[in-house]
Formats: structure tokens, C-alpha cells, sequence
């Protein structure tokens, strides 16, 4: 019996938030949460009772990693990380995400301040991995792009536990997130990581430009403007990502498209086992978009920890990225499996 269903390395920070969908930039109070894109997608299989384990780095004393621990707490998530001397005022911290949530036809818009990320020094001597991966064991590892590019410390990081989790039979999962502002200098060295990690990967997640830009696969043909219209060119390049990489028994893709701010069509795309299967998109109301992506790879890792047919898997995906969008925080925090299936059912009655 494995100990933990799922594992996720990533670097912690905060996002602070105007109240009231204002802008940033005329903002007098803010909301602040602690958050990371693969803590995002955990916290779906957290709050569903599933056991999760975070791989992180801490900056000693700080009140900042102190908040972020007792959230993490509070997501039913042990976590595990070295607590890093700060060194002084020009040393080490957290990172901050400093994001609006935009309203109709004012976007959102989102400034990240990573300097003197703490998260940049994971390396994997600070884990012991055979003890995660062989003595506690774990179901599923899931890897992000974005821990994978953030420095070349946390880029072999990614690749050690990728290697040790298939040493142990344990399943690897990953989100390709691209971010030009990381790769930028290092594009050979990181196409070469991320080739490594996919051909050691048993899901693949991305869109469009993350396939291209990370694995140098061919994208999709040009489409209308209609988001229906280009499932199918989405479709023949997740194919040829297939052709590239035959060990994935399954593939993911999100598909959106932004009416406005608060209204934007979402829908999806799952190739498991060699069978299509589509969430055609459809209007969802939107309160803030940030974190709806990694909503939709918990609600799927969930259904596939959970050994549910290909299907259900993608429309608790779908149902997980939607209600993602209706939080204040950048995740999806279900009460039960009931209030997922009501999202995707739309099924908005009050529950008494």
C-alpha cells in the first residue's frame, strides 16, 4: 500500500489580490493567498481525501513561510523542505504574484515578482527519494514546467525525481507550462530536460503553444475563430506528440475561449488508451480565471487515482477547472465528489 496517492514538487509563494475585482493599480486593500500551480492542481485530491505530499524550500523565520505552511496545513497536505537561511534583506523569499482578476472587458492583469526565489534552490539532495518513492511509495508524481525551467538546480531536481519515480513503478505526470520569460538563454538545455521527462511520462499535459515550444512538435492548423472548429486540428497534434512519445497512455488539453473577463467557453480534450474523448466547450461565469488549468489536471489525476473509466475522468477535470473559476483563491477546494458532478451536470439548486 502506497502512502501518498500524489507528489508535487514546487516553489511556494504568495498572490495578493484587490478586493472587489478592482486593478491593481488603484488598489488600497488586497486579499492574499498562498499559492503555486502544483499545489493548485494537489489541493483538488487533498479536499477529496486523498493523501498529498509537497516537495518545497522554506525561508527560515520568515512569517511569510510560516503562512504558507499552515495553509498548506489547512489543504490537508504534509509537505516536506529544507528551511533555507534568508541572508539578510537582499537574500532569500518567497515569491509574489501580484494579480487582479479583471471585470468584462477589462482584462486581468498579473506581475510576477520572483527575485530571490527561495524555490529556485530545491535541489534533490535535500529529498530522500528512496525513502519517498520505495519506503512511503506514491501513486502518482506530478511535475510542472514551471519548477522544471526555474533554474537549473530545480530543472535537474524534476529529472532525478521523474528517474527515481520509475525506478519504484510509481506513475509520472506532466504539465508542460511553458513561460518564455524562464527559457529565454536556455532553450537547449531545457528542450533536452523536457524530452527526458516526457519519455519518462505516463500523462502529458499542454496546449498548443507548450507542445511546440517545449517538445518542437508541429501545432495545430490555423482554425476559425470558433473554438469548436479547431478541436480536430488540436487533435492531430496531440497525435503527432503520441507518434513522439508512444510510453504516454494519456494526453490532456484545455480548451478556452474568452468572451470576457466573467464569461469564457471551456471545454477539453483526454486521448487515453488510444480513445478520444471531448468536453465540448461550453459558457461558464468566471470570478477569477487564475488557476483554472490546474483545477482541471486535479479533478483529472483525481478520477484516474480513483481508477474511473477515461470519460469520467475529463468531465471531473472539466467540472473541477470551472468551479476553479469561482473561487477567490487560484484553486478548487470541493466539499464532496457530489458538488463536482453538479458543476458538470449544471446543476446550480441550492443543497439543503
Amino acid at each position: 500500500m502506497k502512502r501518498y496517492a500524489l507528489v508535487v514538487p514546487t516553489s511556494m509563494g504568495v498572490r495578493i489580490t484587490p478586493v472587489n475585482r478592482q486593478p491593481v493599480h488603484i488598489s488600497h486593500e488586497f486579499h492574499m493567498q498562498a499559492t503555486s500551480a502544483e499545489t493548485n492542481v494537489a489541493t483538488v485530491p487533498a479536499s477529496l481525501g486523498l493523501p498529498v505530499k509537497v516537495l518545497t524550500t522554506f525561508v527560515e523565520g520568515s512569517p511569510i513561510a510560516a503562512f504558507i505552511k499552515s495553509d498548506l496545513r489547512s489543504r490537508n497536505m504534509d509537505f516536506e523542505g529544507k528551511d533555507v537561511p534568508q541572508g539578510g534583506p537582499w537574500g532569500y523569499r518567497h515569491q509574489f504574484n501580484i494579480a487582479d482578476s479583471g471585470f468584462g472587458l477589462r482584462g486581468p492583469r498579473v506581475q510576477n515578482d520572483r527575485a530571490g526565489e527561495v524555490g529556485r534552490t530545491l535541489k534533490v539532495e535535500d529529498f530522500d527519494l528512496q525513502r519517498i518513492f520505495g519506503e512511503e511509495g506514491v501513486e502518482i508524481l506530478h511535475l510542472s514546467g514551471l519548477i522544471a525551467a526555474l533554474s537549473p538546480e530545480t530543472s535537474r531536481f524534476c529529472l532525478e525525481l521523474a528517474r527515481a519515480a520509475k525506478t519504484y513503478g510509481t506513475k509520472v505526470s506532466f504539465d508542460l507550462n511553458y513561460r518564455a520569460s524562464f527559457w529565454k538563454g536556455r532553450e537547449e538545455e531545457l528542450r533536452a530536460v523536457f524530452h527526458e521527462i516526457a519519455s519518462l511520462s505516463d500523462i502529458l499535459i499542454g496546449n498548443e503553444e507548450d507542445f511546440q515550444l517545449c517538445l518542437q512538435i508541429q501545432g495545430p492548423a490555423a482554425g476559425g475563430k470558433d473554438l469548436v472548429d479547431q478541436i480536430s486540428s488540436f487533435q492531430e497534434m496531440i497525435l503527432r506528440v503520441q507518434n513522439e512519445f508512444p510510453q504516454v497512455t494519456t494526453f490532456a488539453n484545455t480548451l478556452r475561449q474568452v468572451i470576457s473577463a466573467n464569461e469564457h467557453l471551456w471545454g477539453a480534450l483526454l486521448l487515453r488508451d488510444g480513445q478520444w474523448h471531448v468536453a465540448q466547450p461550453r459558457p461558464i461565469q468566471v470570478l477569477d480565471r487564475i488557476g483554472g488549468g490546474d483545477g482541471f489536471v486535479g479533478g483529472l489525476l483525481y478520477g484516474i487515482l480513483k481508477g474511473w473509466k477515461a470519460e469520467d475522468c475529463l468531465h471531473f477535470g472539466w467540472a473541477t477547472g470551472a468551479m476553479a473559476a469561482t473561487m477567490v483563491n487560484d484553486y478548487a477546494q470541493p466539499a464532496d465528489e457530489e458538488q463536482v458532478w453538479a458543476v458538470w451536470d449544471g446543476n446550480a439548486r441550492v443543497k439543503r
